[in-house]
């Protein structure tokens, strides 16, 4: 239930603090008060989507606070506001929110009506919507498993439209693909292969010249008179005065180890100049070898890595080509079996609804009996759709339809119903399906348009009859329903001498009587006040008649 709804700088509402009661509350006002606007915060408050517009002119943003009790006596208490650019915040129970959450929470505990939604039975494609919720859990059920089928139905046709693209193109690219990998499998390069031959080129291009360049150093070394003989000839020089002088032997010492190192040059220079061979045939092997490697990093390159990558993939695509219709034919198999589970669960989502279609007809018709619909008659009408056309809703259009009086064939609500007759049978509907969802809040903003006299009496006696199960706020310009009300607020336009706003004020007692009475007539005289207090103790009776 919502207890307090605070409500400041929306629209031309400065600031109002409006308790709540149980039963049923009425707004009333002359056009143009605010009324719609307290509606437009408590759709704000319920997480709808917010329009910076409805901040009050020269306000920087609009604030909306409620507390709410829940039927296990906890509260929620939320908060919203909305600046002038558009932003906005919400809180719950002083922990930050977002609107998703806010959506959340206490959506579900606010089912509002406004004076236009009777439009929708107008449109066949909102009927099935009214038609699940009064199903309740089973047809929830059956609507949930269906769609899960179906989600799984459209995903394994997508799998196998994606199969059968990527097999198309790849069959159109195949004779290209057959050629790539020919021609990296026929020079068949290893890793690092051109780094290697690169790498050995120069020595095989110079042989002859490494190889007598190796020879002379060789010669230069160990030749007679060369210099490892000069320097064996300064060593027993040296010797022979070994130990006379360290210095000298320090000398003698180092001129050892150039010795030996002059033996390993040699040795080394030897074995390279034996080593190097100029082999014609070699070289031009090693060059072409390179040559048809650089040509396939040129195509496919720029490394080696990427010839090779180019490579898996060819044999990669060409494989799927060759496996791609037993991958289609094992698509096509589960996009079968999928359909096949989704044309049970859409039969059942059929039956459920069938049978939550008689109870919801008969609930409607016994709705409307006392709304001065007598005799009227509802149907609801399924009808098959191609299973190509089938949609999240189910696989059948459902439309209600309606004769208005008996003998009357049963035709669409939008070809034959009136506008009064629109707004009735929506209130009818209103009232089956708050039963059936256990909604705590209901708001209905002026559903009473185009009705009068004492069709506007069964309305409000309509309205009231909800109040025992919900708390049902009402905002109205017909006096037969204003009277029905446990609680009544008018909402006033003042000019405080600077600018207009709007307040939000109880009126019970004798003010109340001269509520009723302006709705009325427009103003307050004795006979509409008398008026009033007929219609009021009219009312009283009525509600006491029924059982409120």
């Amino acid at each position: 239930m919502l207890e307090e709804l605070h409500v400041q700088d929306v629209a031309l509402i400065e600031d109002a603090w409006i308790e709540f009661g149980p039963g049923m509350t009425v707004l009333t006002g002359e056009t143009g008060a605010g009324k719609t606007a307290l509606v437009g915060a408590l759709k704000l408050l319920v997480g709808e989507r917010a329009d910076s517009t409805v901040v009050r002119s020269g306000a920087s943003e609009a604030l909306v606070e409620g507390r709410f009790r829940l039927a296990e006596g906890s509260e929620v208490v939320a908060r919203r506001r909305l600046t002038a650019d558009g932003r906005s915040k919400c809180t719950l129970d002083g922990s930050m929110a977002t609107v998703g959450t806010l959506a959340e929470t206490l959506g579900p505990l606010v089912d509002l009506h406004g004076q236009h939604e009777h439009q929708s039975l107008l449109a066949p494609g909102r009927h099935v919507a009214y038609l699940d919720r009064f199903a309740g859990t089973e047809g929830a059920r059956a609507l949930t498993a269906y769609r899960e089928a179906r989600a799984a139905h459209v995903a394994a046709r997508d799998e196998l439209a994606r199969l059968e693209r990527m097999l198309a193109e790849a069959e159109q690219k195949a004779d290209y693909l057959r050629f790539v990998l020919s021609e990296v499998e026929r020079v068949d390069p290893a890793p690092g292969e051109d780094e290697e031959i690169e790498r050995r080129l120069p020595a095989l291009t110079h042989a002859e010249r490494l190889s007598e360049a190796a020879r002379a150093l060789q010669a230069a070394l160990r030749a007679e008179g060369g210099a490892i003989d000069a320097a064996a000839g300064g060593l027993v020089a040296l010797e022979r005065v070994a130990g006379l002088d360290p210095e000298l032997d320090a000398l003698a010492g180092r001129v050892r180890s150039l010795l030996a190192e002059g033996e390993d040059i040699s040795a080394e220079a030897r074995a390279y100049a034996e080593s190097v061979e100029f082999d014609p045939v070699v070289l031009e092997e090693q060059q072409t070898r390179l040559a048809a490697i650089s040509g396939l990093k040129k195509k496919y390159g720029p490394s080696l890595e990427a010839v090779f990558a180019a490579r898996d993939e060819a044999r990669a695509t060409l494989a799927a080509v060759e496996s791609g219709d037993a991958g289609v034919e094992r698509a096509r198999t589960l996009v079968e079996t999928a359909g096949e589970r989704l044309r049970e669960r859409a039969g059942a989502l059929a039956s459920a609804r069938r049978v939550a279609a008689d109870g919801f007809m008969t609930a409607l018709a016994e709705a409307v009996e006392g709304l001065h619909l007598a005799g009227s008659r509802f149907e609801v009408a399924f009808d098959e759709l191609p299973f190509e056309s089938w949609t999240a809703d189910g696989s059948e259009r459902v439309e209600f339809l309606f004769a208005p009086a008996p003998g009357e064939p049963a035709r669409p609500l939008a070809r034959i119903a009136s506008g009064g007759e629109l707004s009735r049978v929506m209130l009818a509907i209103k009232g089956v399906l708050g039963r059936a969802d256990d909604v705590p809040v209901l708001v209905f903003d002026e559903v009473d348009a185009g009705i009068g006299g004492a069709t506007g009496l069964a309305v409000g006696a309509r309205l009231a009859s909800l109040a025992p199960e919900h708390q049902v706020l009402v905002i109205t310009h017909l006096p037969q329903v204003a009277a029905f009300a446990d609680q009544h607020l008018v909402v006033r336009k003042r000019d405080d001498g600077e600018r207009t706003v709007t307040t939000v004020e109880p009126v019970t007692g004798e003010e109340r009587v001269a509520e009723v009475a302006r709705m009325l007539s427009g103003s307050v005289s004795d006979a509409s006040l008398t008026h009033a207090r007929e219609l009021l103790d009219e009312a009283g009776a009525l509600a006491e008649r029924t059982g409120r």
